[in-house]
């Protein structure tokens, strides 16, 4: 091992106690800056994301951004609805209009083979054959029938006359299909024979 001369930093004083770095100690509450700093911007990304969600989807709105609610005074006589005449008869249509129709049916029930039941009545009133599917939830009170567009809500209509359901509505909630039914457990299928 190779020997140095001895020097001035050699001779350290034996009443210092100091070893390694040596740090001023921190100050008290420096915690709460850096906490402070991550809070706001957790705050800044959360508010960020839910605006740029609202200007993608319009289905997804903030009340608070939204304006409030606007209350309306209730009037004396009610406004009447304008609603679609039902289609019941197919062949009354335009054949090109008949030939973009696409029909699904959901089970939305517990009870299997619904939606077979349902399809098969809706073929059997000469409408294109549906798909048949079950549905998310297995637990639907009430059988609706749903449509993509205004221009399909007399179909939607007629085929809510067909097989009993409760109302139609318009909705973008089932992009694969023009009209979709979805069965509840208030739906009753027909006598056979």
């Amino acid at each position: 091992m190779a020997s140095f001369p001895r020097d001035q930093f050699d001779d350290v004083p034996r009443d210092i106690d100091r070893v390694g770095a040596h740090r001023a100690p921190r100050k008290r509450g420096r915690g709460w800056i850096r906490f402070g700093w991550a809070a706001l911007a957790t705050v800044a990304l959360v508010v960020a994301g839910l605006f740029a969600l609202s200007l993608y989807d319009p289905r997804f709105e903030i009340p608070i951004i939204g304006g409030g609610d606007e209350t309306v005074a209730p009037s004396d006589t009610p406004t009447p609805l304008e609603t679609a005449v039902p289609v019941t008869d197919p062949s009354t249509l335009d054949p090109a209009f008949l030939q973009t129709i696409t029909i699904s049916v959901l089970n939305g029930t517990p009870t299997p083979g619904l939606s077979n039941i349902a399809a098969d009545q809706i073929r059997a009133a000469g409408w294109p054959d549906p798909s048949r599917a079950g549905a998310s939830n297995t637990e639907e009170p009430t059988t609706f029938v749903y449509y993509g567009s205004a221009d399909a809500e007399g179909v939607a209509r007629g085929i809510m006359q067909l097989i009993g359901a409760s109302d139609v509505r318009l909705s973008d909630a089932f992009p694969t299909a023009t009209i979709t039914v979805v069965l509840g457990a208030d739906y009753v299928p027909p006598a056979a024979g």
